[in-house]
């Protein structure tokens, strides 16, 4: 797994300027891996974004073209599978993100990923929703369309073949 991160850090200069590979190496534990791998396995090819400024923490996220192909016809939470009465997804994104270990993106850090590239051009993300929007039932996810990048609403009960979950770890 080291070896495919770091091939694929040394390959896309554009998304973690000024970052080199020895800083993010040197964060990089057991159990980081073990999540990173499980976000490789899933098909969200995973790579640094950048280091927080406030805590010095390296931020890795799924890099993967479009949303990762195994993570995707979920809805958001346990809480809208619960109430999803016909025709229940498999699994919802939160609880998948929970047990890979990493969180969903946010919606500040999905507009940086998209200045690295584009992404997001035929599928959509789930992104971390704020309390106040899923208290109400609903749940925010993104994209890119026209050459701009979209944050939109959406029941969280909802689920769609093309839509899925972008992890984020912070190590």
């Amino acid at each position: 797994m080291l070896e495919v991160l770091k091939k694929r850090f040394e390959d896309n200069p554009q998304r973690h300027p000024g970052i080199r590979w020895q800083t993010v190496e040197e964060r990089l534990s057991a159990e980081a891996l073990e999540v990173l791998k499980r976000m490789e396995e899933t098909g969200g090819e995973p790579d640094v974004t950048g280091i927080e400024e406030n805590t010095g923490r390296v931020v890795f996220c799924d890099c993967s073209k479009e949303t990762p192909a195994k993570r995707r016809s979920v809805c958001y939470d346990e809480q809208a599978l619960r109430n999803r009465k016909k025709n229940p997804p498999a699994d919802s994104a939160m609880r998948q993100a929970e047990q890979m270990g990493c969180l969903l993106i946010t919606e500040d850090l999905y507009r940086k990923l998209q200045e690295t590239g584009e992404y997001d051009l035929k599928t959509s993300s789930w992104i971390a929703t704020p309390e106040t929007i899923r208290n109400l039932g609903g749940a925010l996810f993104a994209e890119r369309r026209y050459g701009t990048v979209f944050i939109f609403h959406n029941g969280a009960d909802s689920y769609y073949g093309v839509r899925g979950w972008r992890g984020v770890l912070f190590i």
